[in-house]
Parts: C-alpha cells; structure tokens; sequence
C-alpha cells in the first residue's frame, strides 16, 4: 500500500521535528506545569507567531523588521476593544456618568463611543480585524516602502520610526486607547470567564493549535515556488527582477503576511494575559522580537519558536533577580547570537546534533571536522533554475 504524502512527510525528519514539538507543548508542558506557569508559556507561545513572521520576511526574504510590534500591538487592540465592549454594558457601567462606554472614555470626559469603536461589538468582525488592520497598515507601509526600492538598513529604521510613532499616537489618545495604562480589567469572552484557570488553560490549547496552523501555512509558502522566489530575491534580488519577476510585491505579500501572524499573536496575548497596553507596540518589544528570531535560527520556522520560548523563560527568570540588568543582558545576547552563531540554535543543531543522528540513525560516519557555520541555503532551498548561480 503506497504510503499518503502527508504520513510520508510526518515520518521524515522534518515532520518529526514538528511532532517533537507538538508532543511537548500539547502534552508534557500541560503535564508537568501548574496554571499559572502554563499561562506563562501561553504567552510566550503569542510571540512565537511574530517570530514564525519574522522568519519568513528576515531569513527568507531578507527584510528586516524592527517594527513587529506595531503589528502584534494591533492585533492586540483589535482583542482588547471588543472585549472592553463587552465589559462596558449599561447595567455594569450603571455608575458613571456615560453608562454605555469603556471606564477610561467616561474618565476622560468622552461622552459617545467613538464611530471606529462601534463595530468591535461584533465578535466576527473582530476577528477579521486582528488579521486586517495589522495587513493593511503593511500592505500600505510595503507599496510606500518597497515600491520605491527602500531595503535594507532603511526600512529597518523607517519601520523602527513607525513604531515610535504609534506608540506615542496611542498614549497621546487617552480618551479613545486608555493612554499609558492601555485597555485592562478584561474578565469575558461572550460570556465566557477568561480570568479562571480552566480558562487560562483552553486558551494555551487554543494558542498552541493556532501557532501550529500558522506554522503549516508558513512552510506550505515556504517549500512552494513562491519560497523559492523569495530565497533568490534574498540573495540576488536585481537577477530576480532582470528576470521578469515583480520584486516589490513579493516583498509586499510576505511583509503583510508577517504582520497577520504577528496580529494573530497579539489578539491571542490579550486574551492570555487580559489586557493589552503600548508597552508592547513600541521599539523595544519589536527589537525583543527580532532576538527571539535570530536566537532561535532566523532561517527555521522551529528556531524562531523555540526562541520565543527560551528568551522570554530567561527573562522572566533574570529579570525576577535583575530586572535592572535585564535590557542589557538582551543586548548582549543579540550580539552574541549575530557574531557566534549567526544561523542560531537551528544552525548549531544542523552543524553538531544533526550528523550525529545521521550517524546513530542511518550508519553514516559523523565528518571528521564540521564545516563552519554559514548562512548559505539548506539543499531543500534549491533556486529556480533560471535564478541560479553557478558554483566556480
């Protein structure tokens, strides 16, 4: 009986790897951890979806986003309004001064729910939103950006700009975002207590069978041909498009396409944590985000989630004894990645863990001297024939 292409494919290392992962965070994290500390890898876990995006437009496409937070704030918001709207009923707001609106708007003397807060009433347009309004925001920053051929160390610094900018609109806005202290005191879900720890754990279920979804339409783009574009537009973008091949919309769909993730990651962070303020919109959480990448492997769809998780355990865990040394033990982190091991875990595992298992696995003899790390492409990021080059 011939074997089906997705069993073939979960039986190959690669689908093994995935099972691995899928087999810790599904079953031995639930396991082995309390509510609390599995809450805690939930909300690491809603970085992971930032990190997935950040591999697909940095490793892949090789456009370096300093502004991911944007996206994950976004997203975020878009959670955090619909249910401060479900909070704010006539009955539970009975006592201020404008029943009807969010606490925050009747503080500040708002006296009508904005127009652009109305449709958060509808739980099905917000979830169309936390896609949307985080790919539409890089679809317009992509064709302004891209289309004029701006890369490089100028976009990460525009998009940097960007995020600045939003995070000091949303705190100058306090009447209509809640300022500084953001949207807070998030309790239901239609209804559904989102603050109990049977909910807590639903919601890490929730965010781990997303993130694995994500993960799936992230390696389906990147094994098809459009992957294999994106690697050689990485790599020799002005052959690309001597060839016929529309460089700036490439760009432009894998930007919004990291940015939905990120959205994804933020609406499932607030629904986590219960709140959502600009304290993770601004430029330090996207510069956070880009470590969690390029720890884990800026070329590995699984590096960029094991990164999330294992950069964001340790700063739990340092700054609880640190919390002063803690932005500057991330610094160093980050050069320490980029100067030692610029392929991340992921490279480290390809270059020492993996002819191990070759060897252990298949009979091979582990080479006598591995080569050294480089950030060349995997055999399975072949170039379109017509886009590759010959070796000397």
């Amino acid at each position: 009986m011939k074997t089906s292409s997705p069993l073939k494919w979960l039986l190959s290392r690669e689908g093994l790897y995935y099972l691995a992962l899928a087999l810790l965070l599904a079953v031995i994290l639930p396991l082995a951890l309390d509510p609390f500390r599995l809450n805690m890898v939930g909300k690491y876990l809603t970085y992971a979806f930032v990190a997935i995006g950040l591999v697909m437009c940095w490793g892949k496409a090789g456009i370096l986003s300093l502004g991911q937070g944007v996206f994950f704030g976004l997203g975020g918001y878009c959670m955090a309004m619909f249910l401060k709207l479900e909070a704010s009923t006539p009955e539970a707001t009975a006592h201020q001064s404008t029943p009807g609106i969010p606490d925050f708007m009747d503080w500040n003397q708002v006296t009508e729910l904005p127009w652009f807060w109305q449709p958060f009433h509808s739980f099905s347009f917000t979830l169309m939103a936390v896609l949307l309004v985080p790919g539409l925001l890089a679809f317009i920053i992509g064709v302004a950006m891209f289309k004029r051929r701006v890369s490089g160390v100028y976009f990460a610094i525009i998009t940097q700009a960007i995020a600045s900018i939003l995070t000091i609109l949303i705190i100058g806005q306090q009447g209509y975002t809640g300022g500084v202290n953001g949207i807070t005191d998030l309790q239901t879900l239609m209804g559904w207590s989102i603050r109990t720890d049977e909910a807590k754990t639903t919601l890490y279920f929730v965010a781990v069978a997303v993130l694995f979804l994500c993960l799936l339409v992230a390696r389906w783009v990147d094994h098809s041909k459009f992957g294999r574009i994106l690697l050689a537009m990485r790599d020799q973008e002005n052959r690309v498009r001597f060839s016929g091949y529309d460089v700036a919309a490439f760009k432009i769909f894998i930007f919004c396409l990291a940015a939905m993730f990120a959205g994804i990651g933020g609406a499932l962070f607030t629904l986590q944590v219960g709140f959502m303020s600009p304290s993770f919109v601004g430029i330090v959480p996207s510069i956070e985000m880009v470590v969690f990448c390029a720890l884990g492997g800026r070329y590995s769809l699984l590096g960029g989630v094991y990164g999330a998780l294992l950069v964001n355990a340790a700063k739990s865990g340092f700054s609880e004894s640190f919390p002063e040394l803690w932005p500057y033990a991330m610094g160093a982190l980050f050069i320490g990645v980029v100067l030692a091991f610029p392929n991340g875990l992921a490279g480290l595992y390809r270059r020492y863990v993996m002819p191990l298992e070759d060897r252990l696995l298949r009979g091979k003899k582990t080479p006598a001297a591995a080569p050294k790390e480089t950030t060349a492409r995997r055999d399975d990021e072949a170039l379109p024939d017509h886009l590759s080059v010959e070796k000397p």
